[in-house]
């Protein structure tokens, strides 16, 4: 096989593969990560609401508390 020219032997052809497969391997564990950090912020930013939406109802701030004070 030739690539620009040279002629690549077994060993050449057999660690390009497996650079390329490395490569493959890394954009596939770059993907995962991304999307687990992404899914972790979703999932933190819903605690979060959760969490001061039940601290609200506790303290009555809620929207389901009467008005108070001269502007309601």
């Amino acid at each position: 096989m030739t690539l620009f020219g040279r002629t690549l032997d077994g060993q050449e052809i057999a660690s390009l593969v497996f650079m390329l497969a490395a490569l493959v391997l890394w954009i596939a564990v770059y993907r995962g990560e991304r999307n687990w950090a992404r899914w972790f912020r979703r999932w933190e930013g819903d605690r979060k609401a959760r969490r001061e939406a039940e601290l609200a109802t506790d303290k009555g701030d809620g929207p389901s508390s009467p008005a108070r004070g001269p502007w309601g």
